[in-house]
């Protein structure tokens, strides 16, 4: 049986966010988050319609192919299976871990957001995720009325679980670092990347610049 890739879970974490990169922007932002060291790329999309999402869907999984980093979606395994995408990621009210396991196959990676719970992320382990995400850790502009967690809870988490953990929540380079030494083998950011996206800049600088400095972190 074939089994997914977990040890490259690790690194930078990006999500994508239509508020911050309107329209096709989207893919000019998020491939200038992968030239400057994204590891896993999400797809996250609440506004558009099925065609638009397949459509960067697809696109997104060829720019992570191209840079040899990891394509996650959020919330829909029809989806994922459907561009072919190294995985998806559920939330506690998407759907359960063997159903998504059934579509997707053994060798896809199914991450689940577990918030600050150690309870929601040993559930989760037992149902077969491949990745635990735990957060918020700090104020997320994203999501500002998300649970809070703690740093104690990841490190629990880290001593507990063999699954590889991804911190999310208010993420920056000013405060990643404390989540990497607490036990996070990946971070996910959304703001502090696509939210320095410039419209009027296609090749996206500062995105560029954001996620080579977080991905840095790692290589301390």
């Amino acid at each position: 049986m074939s089994h997914p890739d977990t040890h490259r879970v690790r690194g930078l974490y990006a999500i994508t966010d239509p508020r911050l990169t309107p329209g096709d922007s989207m893919l000019s932002a998020a491939e200038a988050a992968l030239r400057g060291g994204v590891s896993m790329l999400q797809y996250r999309d609440k506004l558009a319609d099925t065609a638009t999402r397949r459509h960067r869907a697809a696109r997104l999984a060829l720019l992570c192919q191209d840079h040899g980093a990891l394509f996650i979606v959020n919330d829909d395994p029809a989806l994922a299976a459907e561009v072919e995408a190294d995985g998806v990621h559920l939330g506690q009210s998407d759907g359960a871990v063997d159903k998504a396991r059934r579509l997707l196959g053994g060798d896809k990676l199914i991450g689940v957001s577990c918030h600050g719970r150690l309870d929601l992320a040993a559930k989760a382990a037992d149902e077969g995720a491949d990745y635990l995400a735990l957060g918020r850790f700090f104020d997320s502009q994203t999501k500002p009325e998300a649970p809070p967690a703690d740093l104690d809870t990841l490190r629990q988490a880290r001593r507990r679980f063999h699954q590889p953990l991804v911190a999310i929540g208010g993420v920056n380079a000013h405060n990643a670092g404390l989540l990497i030494e607490a036990g996070a083998d990946a971070v996910a950011v959304i703001h502090a990347l696509f939210g320095l996206a410039d419209p009027d800049d296609a090749t996206h600088a500062g995105v560029e610049a954001a996620a080579r400095q977080l991905a840095g972190l790692f290589n301390r």
